[in-house]
């Protein structure tokens, strides 16, 4: 049994069959071009944020060199050593000894000098201390005999200029440079 279909018949079943892969492509073609239209949309927004963190970066990347800047600038001010603090402490503990208030105390940032193979680490302070003239000799003679050091350091008196008029009390300012021992 043959069955004969109708040359129109075919016409329409090619035409439906048409239609549907052109209503097919239609559809997926208008769903690329949205995936296209936000890939676009996406893109841009990713193109500004990227141009935003990198201003951003050149931002926080020049904070951060001025901030090196200040440290480095901080840091010069100051002495390196911990020694400085630790003679620093010494020195208050001497002065409050010698019933004298230390007003000032300025180190430099120490050097080391090696003798042999022995190093020393150098440091020179300026101090200021106020109180009445005994006290200060007893002062200047404790940090020439270095009996009061609690660590193993000895000073060197560069120079002393005691002020007694002027002020309710005299004052001196010593110049000393101390030795410490590098382990």
């Amino acid at each position: 049994m043959k069955i004969k279909i109708d040359k129109k018949v075919l016409l329409v079943v090619g035409i439906v069959i048409f239609a549907i892969v052109l209503g097919s492509l239609a559809r997926t073609y208008a769903q690329q071009v949205r995936e296209q239209s936000d890939l676009r949309a996406s893109l841009q927004s990713q193109q500004n944020l990227l141009r935003t963190l990198s201003k951003e970066k050149e931002n926080w990347e020049e904070k951060r060199e001025q901030a090196e800047s200040l440290l480095n600038s901080s840091q010069a001010k100051f002495p390196q050593s911990v020694e400085s603090i630790e003679y620093g402490e010494d020195l208050f503990e001497i002065a409050q000894d010698c019933n004298l208030d230390l007003t000032g105390l300025f180190p430099s940032k120490p050097v080391d000098k090696k003798v042999g193979s022995v190093t020393y680490s150098i440091s020179t302070f300026v101090i200021k201390v106020e109180g009445n003239v005994d006290d200060i000799l007893d002062f200047i003679y404790a940090l020439r005999t270095g009996d009061d050091f609690r660590l193993p350091w000895s000073a060197d008196l560069k120079a002393v200029n005691i002020d007694i008029g002027g002020g309710e009390q005299p004052e001196a300012t010593i110049t000393v440079d101390i030795y410490g021992y590098k382990r």
